[in-house]
């Protein structure tokens, strides 16, 4: 018996599609990249010469050969591509975030069971070797009982990017929508559902005419507190995660090792991809009954988004429940319209 092969269509062929989606679907041997969508410049032949380019959305999805649709495109269109893709029988991968509201969202999922197809949320960074360094500190019990966590995702750009549908007040833009969905999703994935929450934006860059400083506030069962900022004005950036608990601080530096080794040009096969430098190795402290502190650094584990793919193939071809859940999903568009 033949081994099933999900004949792949990516919706948009930019940084998303040439980076984190087109290399490990090619890489991985569940799934064949058969067709892109490319409105303007025709560069994905280049690397993948087997690939059908197509000028529309509606071209791709039409195509009867395409098993699954990687929705990559802006923000806004989500919703209205991912339904088309159902509705034409094919399983869906959307990009964060999932639909820029809960409405949205439930109608997909529930299409998505009409139609007997899954659609699937793309959230790389439970696959990061820095959220993997955390979740294995956590899991260890070495902090004692959580007490705080403070995420952040810093970057520095005083101007305002050219890309209408992050810069403008359309639907789905702005800082909330675009950096918010990666913390938030870790939040749950380390924590769960918090109790209630609080939200806090920011305009700063001159001009800007969208939330470039966003400040989220998540309160758990026993008083946990978790603190997610994102923020387009950070010179110096800060620690990543700095988790505090009644015995012991785990501190962790942002690596995106990942992005950075596609950016090089590395292969997701290559042996060295994904392996953290060790001078962004977290940092553990912990204290003894005694008093004494013990500092140690945690090595990262390899990392990989192949990982993503691969639970993306089981959970289609093998029924394999998907690690990100349907609830996930709606409660953390929830906390990003509320």
């Amino acid at each position: 018996m033949s081994k099933k092969i999900l004949k792949t269509g990516i919706l948009s062929f930019g940084m998303s599609g040439t980076l984190f989606h087109a290399p490990f679907l090619n890489e991985h041997p569940g799934f064949l990249l058969a067709a892109v969508v490319e409105r303007t410049k025709k560069i994905a032949r280049k690397t993948y010469p087997k690939i059908k380019s197509y000028d529309t959305v509606d071209q791709l999805i039409a195509d009867k050969d395409i098993d699954l649709v990687v929705v990559n495109t802006p923000n806004f269109t989500h919703f209205e591509f991912s339904l088309k893709a159902l509705r034409a029988k094919k399983h869906v991968l959307v990009e964060k975030p999932f639909c820029v509201n809960s409405a949205e969202a439930n109608e997909l999922f529930a299409e998505a069971k009409r139609q007997d197809r899954c659609i699937l949320p793309y959230q790389n960074r439970r696959y990061d070797s820095d959220f993997l360094a955390v979740k294995k500190v956590l899991d260890s019990g070495e902090l004692g009982a959580m007490v705080e966590a403070h995420m952040r995702y810093d970057r520095y750009r005083y101007h305002i990017g050219p890309k209408i549908a992050k810069e403008t007040p359309v639907p789905g833009s702005g800082l909330m929508y675009d950096l918010a969905p990666h913390l938030l999703d870790v939040a749950i994935a380390l924590f769960g559902y918090p109790l209630q929450w609080s939200k806090y934006t920011g305009q700063f860059r001159p001009k800007t005419q969208v939330d470039d400083y966003v400040h989220i506030h998540l309160l758990y069962p026993k008083g946990v507190q978790v603190f997610l900022t994102m923020s387009m004005l950070v010179v110096q950036p800060q620690a990543a995660f700095v988790l505090n608990g009644t015995k012991g601080t785990f501190v962790k530096q942002r690596t995106d090792i990942q992005e950075q080794q596609l950016l090089a040009g590395m292969s997701p096969g290559n042996a060295l991809f994904g392996i953290e430098d060790a001078n962004k190795y977290g940092v553990l402290t912990t204290i003894a009954e005694n008093g004494e502190k013990h500092t140690e650094e945690i090595e990262s584990v390899k990392s990989s988004y192949i990982n993503l793919f691969d639970d993306v193939f089981k959970s289609i071809v093998e029924g394999i429940p998907y690690p990100i859940t349907e609830k996930d999903i709606i409660r953390q568009i929830e906390i990003l319209e509320g």
